[in-house]
């Protein structure tokens, strides 16, 4: 194809797109469902993930959010009562839970964990691997494929 024509999306990927944009509002619902922004939930899912005492580098990495986005949301769960920060090397600070933040994490984050592993167990092994190594794969190209648009 060249540059100059205009590309056509595959019915494939119409249906993959439909698929990610999908499972991007489901989490977006239960966000709000749960009472939390976006970015609080993500925060909140992280830490649960990561344990007590994650820093901030550490969310950014698994969340993929923005630095800014992670700092401000850090910020205002810390002036919710959810959060305090406690001193690491250097100039890093370490993330904890209130007792508070501990019972939101209990209250919101467990339930939502629960229904992803109930709905992953739902495939078997072979798939849960299956469905694993595509998803990888396609990021991989696509990264890959941005890249080249970079260059």
């Amino acid at each position: 194809m060249h540059s100059d024509e205009k590309p056509v999306i595959s019915k494939p990927l119409l249906e993959f797109n439909k698929f990610y944009k999908e499972l991007n509002d489901l989490y977006h619902e239960t966000a709000l469902n749960a009472g939390l922004s976006e970015s609080s939930f993500d925060i909140l899912y992280s830490v649960f993930e990561l344990g007590d005492g994650c820093l901030q580098s550490d969310i950014q990495k698994i969340s993929f959010l923005p630095k800014q986005t992670i700092n401000s949301s850090i910020h205002k769960l810390e002036k919710e009562g959810y959060i305090y920060f406690s001193d690491g090397k250097g100039r890093s600070k370490h993330i904890n839970l209130t007792p508070t933040g501990k019972l939101l994490i209990q209250e919101k984050i467990y339930p939502i964990v629960k229904c992803e592993n109930n709905s992953f167990s739902s495939l078997n092994k072979e798939e849960q691997k299956l469905l694993l190594s595509m998803c990888k794969k396609y990021i991989i190209s696509l990264h890959n494929e941005f890249n080249k648009l970079n260059e």
